[in-house]
């Protein structure tokens, strides 16, 4: 890969303003020259990208310059990107399906006079509209689930609250996940990025993120079983006084 600044800037998004500023702050090394002109490389965009990412993240440019000077010490920091990808690969061979806003409507009849419930909806990231007007659903498996919970009589505004309650634990137990691998098995990576087994340390998080899908599934199934029979009983309670109120 050959890329002038320009060139560059246009494949990372960014500006050639910004690429000389990363430079000046000794974030992005300097290009190869051919006479007058530089050259960028792989590396270059690998870095770019990184950049970006950081600071969509909320890192200052300070701290991505500690962390790229720790991560291009001994090793190239594409290693950085593969264990970035990863992470944050998808779990799930579902394939985002795209609704119209007519078909939406009448899957969820409750939003037709409530129009604020699509935009919850697209705040829970259930639906990203698209420039054309219509909708593409990540998880079409969500939007069934949902339908399903309509039919059996629930409100499209308590659908919502839960998914809004569950993406939040949900993201507390995805952080634990992360959190426990980046400090048991990142740390190996950082340290020797140009290790011989550095393909097999990789690998291991590729088959530990499946097994966080199957540790939260038999809890969730305990936990769901609990709540019911919780529920079984309180009701089954309600019901005996009433019984015992009618018979008085």
């Amino acid at each position: 890969m050959r890329l002038r600044i320009d060139e560059l800037a246009t494949e990372a998004g960014t500006t050639s303003r910004n690429i000389r500023a990363y430079q000046a702050r000794g974030l992005l090394p300097a290009p190869m020259l051919e006479g007058r002109t530089g050259y960028y490389g792989e590396e270059h965009l690998h870095r770019l990208q990184i950049i970006h990412e950081l600071q969509e993240r909320g890192f200052s440019l300070a701290a991505i310059g500690e962390l790229l000077a720790t991560w291009a010490q001994g090793g190239d920091l594409g290693h950085l990107l593969g264990f970035r990808h990863l992470l944050a690969a998808p779990l799930t061979d579902e394939e985002p399906t795209e609704y119209s806003l007519a078909e939406l409507l009448t899957r969820f009849p409750e939003a037709q006079g409530e129009p604020k419930l699509l935009d919850h909806a697209v705040d829970l990231d259930l639906i990203r509209p698209q420039e054309d007007g219509t909708f593409v659903a990540p998880s079409p498996l969500l939007i069934e689930a949902g339908e399903e919970l309509i039919r059996a009589g629930v409100p499209l505004d308590s659908i919502l609250e839960l998914v809004s309650a569950l993406r939040q634990d949900m993201g507390g137990v995805a952080d634990r996940f992360v959190d426990l691998v980046t400090e048991h098995i990142a740390p190996s990576v950082r340290d020797d990025p140009a290790d011989t087994d550095l393909v097999q340390t990789l690998e291991s998080l590729r088959r530990l993120r499946p097994i966080a899908i199957e540790v939260v599934r038999p809890l969730m199934a305990q936990e769901l079983q609990a709540a019911s029979e919780r529920a079984f009983e309180r009701l089954a309670e309600e019901l005996g006084k009433t019984d015992d109120l009618e018979a008085s």
